[in-house]
């Protein structure tokens, strides 16, 4: 078992670090532009940004979320089964929905972006099928698409957590970039513990 559990783990570091890889030498620059051009045009309308997900998905779209609120997009989480039950009320038609699914087809997420898109709402899919009902949804698709895995059975989400990550960090660089976020914005939203200290010297 110790020795099964040792290749299991190496295999699992070959495959995310393939994956990984990938993903930054195909991420299609392209998109993220305009997935960031389609934020700030919202923006300038007095639009928000809010990111969605089911499952592993959401715990994604917590991260992004404040990753992009912390460097300068105001961003916040959309829960997608609550949103069917009110929680939608949180969007204005000059927001844009960031939407997370690896298989593009997660019903309860697809009952999101419905509602969502009623509303108005411009919508970018991160998701590892580009030719999915959520990709198909969508202004703007950033593809995180993954080959394996890498767990011992080739269910739980491991691998293409990693890359949506990944997309969803490279979509936030752009931001921060583009908009001139100085070490001095960051520190006033971010004032204490050692990043604020960072921050501040």
């Amino acid at each position: 078992m110790e020795q099964e559990a040792g290749e299991a783990l190496e295999r699992f570091l070959r495959i995310a670090a393939r994956e990984v890889e990938r993903v930054c030498a195909d991420a299609d620059r392209g998109a993220i532009a305009k997935a960031a051009r389609l934020i700030r045009e919202a923006e300038a309308r007095g639009g928000r940004v809010h990111v969605t997900g089911v499952g592993k998905p959401e715990h994604i779209a917590r991260y992004a979320a404040a990753l992009l609120a912390s460097t300068g997009t105001p961003a916040t989480f959309l829960h997608a089964t609550e949103s069917v039950h009110g929680s939608v009320g949180q969007l204005r038609p000059a927001d844009v929905v960031i939407a997370i699914s690896n298989s593009g087809e997660t019903r309860e997420l697809l009952a999101c972006v419905e509602v969502v898109r009623s509303f108005g709402a411009p919508l970018v899919a991160v998701t590892g099928h580009s030719d999915s009902a959520l990709a198909r949804a969508a202004e703007v698709v950033l593809e995180a698409r993954v080959s394996e895995e890498g767990g011992p059975l080739e269910l739980a989400p491991r691998a293409s957590t990693l890359v949506e990550l990944v997309v969803l960090a490279a979509l936030s660089v752009e931001l921060q970039a583009s908009r001139g976020f100085s070490r001095e914005d960051y520190n006033r939203r971010h004032p204490k513990g050692a990043l604020g200290k960072r921050s501040a010297g």
